[in-house]
């Protein structure tokens, strides 16, 4: 008879190659992302950051402009919904790419956003997409443009 000690060495050893353990090792960054709960487009957001590989947890928040306030997020640059993500802010629509290529390039930045709600951006998808960019900023505000994104 097998001990159970024995067996769940065998289970550890048998589940290291598993998909499931194999999935869990592939998540993307955590991402925190504050949101009202009636912001239909915020949640679009989020599936696409989810189905790019970043595990996200959504905040539903009575009022964002309390967490725009605190993470810095510059007036002009803000947006429906703020993230949080490795010690960066993501403010508004900002491409699931752009946020692999900052967590990658780890700039002395505070974060990135994508002002308004640009039509064409993640979780604002329109047949007629706009041009937009994703601003990056510092504590004094805007400081240069990070990507820019074509119809």
């Amino acid at each position: 008879m097998i001990k159970r000690r024995e067996f769940l060495t065998l289970l550890t050893v048998a589940l290291a190659g598993s998909p499931l353990i194999a999935c869990a090792e592939k998540a993307g960054p955590a991402v925190q992302v504050y949101k009202s709960a009636t912001c239909g487009c915020c949640s679009k957001w989020v599936e696409h950051l989810r189905a790019a590989g970043f595990t996200v947890e959504a905040t539903n928040v009575a009022d964002i402009n309390l967490y725009k306030q605190k993470h810095g997020v510059p007036p002009q640059l803000a947006s429906c919904h703020t993230a949080l993500v490795d010690g960066y802010v993501i403010e508004g629509h900002v491409p699931a790419d752009d946020v692999i290529k900052l967590l990658r390039e780890r700039p002395e930045i505070m974060g990135i956003a994508v002002p308004g709600m640009p039509m064409g951006s993640p979780g604002m998808e329109s047949p007629n997409p706009q041009y937009f960019e994703t601003i990056a900023f510092n504590s004094a505000g805007p400081a240069a443009v990070f990507a820019v994104h074509k119809p």
